[in-house]
């Protein structure tokens, strides 16, 4: 199959993409893309339960406890009791944490409106559209058990 038709090379050539956009500006500020993250999914007032983190974001347990000792050691998070439950500990913003954040926050809006800018609504609603289809399949196990399936 030519890879210029063939969808997951579309889709894996556009986020590297994006992924390395987005580590440059990230290391204008000593920062990468996957600490953007972090501070974009940590409750900005209230903070953010640690063992919550992982499932939001999709990342694996050992990724982010060094993801989150970087931004410790930076001063860009706290780590506090939970109030709410003993064990457990909260991740929560600096004030360093929170402007980081913020730059953070407005590299994805830029990102975001330029593209609209360079798109009509039209295209921007079959792109999501068509995400979330294949999101659908995977979760439905509905790429390949289904030719198993078929197979039988």
């Amino acid at each position: 199959m030519d890879k210029t038709f063939s969808i997951d090379h579309q889709l894996r050539a556009t986020w590297q993409a994006v992924a390395k956009l987005y580590n440059e500006q990230a290391a204008k500020h000593d920062s990468t893309m996957a600490t953007a993250f972090v501070l974009l999914n940590i409750d900005y007032e209230n903070g953010t339960p640690s063992t919550a983190l992982g499932p939001l974001m999709g990342m694996e347990p050992t990724s982010l406890s060094r993801i989150l000792k970087s931004m410790e050691d930076k001063g860009a998070i706290s780590r506090e009791k939970n109030p709410e439950d003993g064990r457990g500990v909260l991740i929560k913003l600096t004030a360093y944490g929170k402007e980081m954040r913020e730059i953070s926050k407005n590299s994805v809006y830029q990102f975001n409106n330029v593209v609209r800018d360079h798109v009509t609504e039209k295209e921007l609603e079959s792109f999501f559209k068509v995400t979330e289809t294949i999101n659908k399949l995977i979760a439905d196990k509905m790429i390949y058990e289904k030719s198993k399936k078929s197979a039988q």
